[in-house]
């Protein structure tokens, strides 16, 4: 079976690991060169490799694998349940310096059961076991949980290196693509590279990127004929096509990649009103009691700059 691009062009080392921040680089060099780490909360976006950070170091700190325990708190880290297996796993001597527990996506565990236990924990076991927490939304993790780690915040690449990335990989796949298409994936799922990643070799399986205008069989992702649409000027279908598709989960990712991708809505003028105007639909989406509504009202005020 063929491998994931997304994993086999992951960082293997700290120096493989593009920051835009060096003294992070720096910082995270330092754990490794000292031989142990604090609790560590990283944050940042979806997909610009906060996973891939603890991964590094977990495995240039040389921590054994009996020593290490992987969890999702949007999964089974959600639920008080999960604690009574942390406990058992700080409870036991590591079999080196230390163990670590690396939880990704921490600000989705309960803040009222989970996150509690767990700052407990952090508190009891800091002798012997290390928490690296990973998240999007900071602050939704606790502030006790927050004052006993080392913050560290990741900053997404600007979109010319992301597409630097993502083309690197697609050459030396041997892969023929154009640059308008894959400006397309870029427009998509930027800051995302991950799914970025994914997408594109998914759409890469005949050794030529599929290009969504062409009708050529690419995924149907409503993201990429959503790009299309706003290259077109076509806002009235892309409100349709959005509000059709979007999760409820999604709509704060909208505002954002509207904002990211400015430059579709004109000259330098209607990008500043274009900015006023998403300002106001993000600040309405925490007020309105149906934010698909005020997201299609907020793409009707976006069409007629």
């Amino acid at each position: 079976m063929k491998q994931l691009w997304v994993e086999q062009y992951r960082p293997k080392t700290i120096d493989g690991y593009v920051f835009r921040d060096e003294s992070q680089r720096e910082q995270i060099k330092g754990w490794i060169d000292s031989g142990s780490i604090p609790h560590i909360l990283l944050s940042g976006s979806a997909g610009l490799g906060k996973t891939t950070i603890a991964k590094i170091l977990i495995n240039q700190l040389d921590v054994q694998d009996t020593d290490v325990m992987f969890a999702n708190g949007s999964k089974e880290a959600r639920k008080i349940e999960w604690v009574d297996k942390l406990i058992t796993f700080c409870q036991t001597m590591p079999f080196g310096d230390f163990k670590v527990v690396l939880i990704d996506e921490a600000d989705y565990m309960n803040i009222n059961s989970v996150q509690p236990a767990l700052r407990n924990l952090m508190e009891d076991y800091s002798h012997s076991v290390r928490f690296v927490l990973t998240c999007n939304y900071p602050n939704k993790i606790l502030p006790a949980i927050h004052s006993r780690c080392q913050s560290m915040h990741i900053a997404k690449i600007d979109q010319t290196e992301f597409t630097a990335r993502v083309a690197e990989i697609l050459i030396a796949e041997d892969t023929q693509f154009d640059l308008d298409s894959l400006d397309t994936y870029v427009k998509a799922y930027y800051p995302d590279l991950r799914k970025c990643i994914n997408t594109v070799q998914m759409n890469s399986q005949t050794g030529t990127l599929l290009n969504k205008n062409a009708d050529d069989g690419a995924t149907d992702d409503y993201k990429l004929k959503m790009v299309d649409l706003f290259k077109a000027g076509k806002i009235t279908e892309a409100r349709k096509l959005i509000c059709s598709q979007v999760l409820p989960e999604e709509m704060d990712e909208i505002y954002r990649w509207l904002y990211d991708n400015i430059e579709l809505f004109g000259d330098e003028e209607q990008q500043n009103s274009a900015v006023l105007i998403i300002k106001q639909g993000l600040v309405d989406h925490a007020l309105v009691a149906d934010p698909e509504i005020n997201l299609a009202a907020t793409l009707i005020r976006l069409g007629r700059l």
